[in-house]
């Protein structure tokens, strides 16, 4: 079963190398099915996999100066204060309600990637947003990462590129970053929460899915530009679906029966 687990570390890192995205949406399910964790546990562990695969991912594209610094501040510091304050509410949150959110989260992920990705043509000028609503909208964003473990590029990626105006690959370099600081916020959270609890997180585990997961991460970034991207997409939302109706088919039962 770890080796499956391990292919699915392997698939993390693809999906964030390849896509910007998706790849925390992969961990969680990883943790619970194939590792056999605590739903807590898991994703608390997600976040620390999935910040330490994000930041592994953004140095390329760091490099070659494809980051918005000013994006990063204004949505990822908002970002990370909801991510704690997500965190800081699950300790009033039963794990399986947890994993029933995150399955439905998965449906919206699926269907936000399904969409066709909306590119800017050459010489489009965008009009700035109010900066209140970048604040908030990462602030919203980050309270999700925080209580239900995903990193929240399916929806960082739009707002960048809708709210920011940044190019798709200039967005993906920033989202990169952002996803890496809010998901270490929430983390940083969770181990007051999970040691309050008697809650022992499995620090090897988390360090192999780390540098399993930030290897497939640098070899999707060098595969995305050989295949195609909406098609990837699409593909990967048919997953997404997949996966949060057999999550939901899992814990709805004993949510109703509680």
């Amino acid at each position: 079963m770890m080796w499956f687990a391990l292919l699915g570390a392997v698939a993390i890192g693809l999906s964030l190398g390849l896509l910007g995205s998706g790849g925390s949406i992969l961990t969680v399910p990883v943790l619970v099915y194939l590792v056999g964790q605590p739903e807590k546990i898991a994703i608390a562990g997600s976040l620390a996999i999935v910040g330490g695969v994000a930041l592994a991912g953004a140095i390329p594209w760091t490099l070659k100066r494809e980051v918005d610094w000013r994006s990063v501040v204004w949505f990822g510091i908002p970002g990370m204060a909801g991510t704690w304050l997500g965190a800081a509410i699950s300790r009033w949150v039963p794990g399986p309600v947890q994993l029933f959110l995150f399955a439905l989260v998965m449906l919206m992920a699926a269907w936000m990637m399904f969409r066709p990705a909306k590119v800017r043509p050459e010489g489009y000028v965008h009009v700035p947003r109010s900066r209140t609503l970048i604040i908030l909208d990462g602030l919203g964003v980050g309270v999700l990462t925080g209580l239900v473990g995903v990193g929240g590029g399916f929806l960082i990626l739009p707002a960048l590129v809708l709210l920011g105006g940044l190019a798709m690959h200039r967005a993906i370099g920033t989202s990169l970053w952002i996803i890496a600081l809010k998901s270490f916020s929430g983390f940083a959270k969770y181990v007051s929460v999970l040691g309050a609890a008697g809650m022992v997180l499995d620090w090897r585990l988390i360090g192999i899915f780390t540098a399993v997961g930030a290897g497939g991460s640098l070899v999707g970034q060098q595969l995305a530009g050989r295949l195609p991207q909406q098609k990837l997409r699409k593909m990967f939302s048919v997953f997404l679906v997949l996966m949060g109706l057999f999550i939901i088919v899992r814990t709805a039962p004993g949510l109703f029966a509680g």
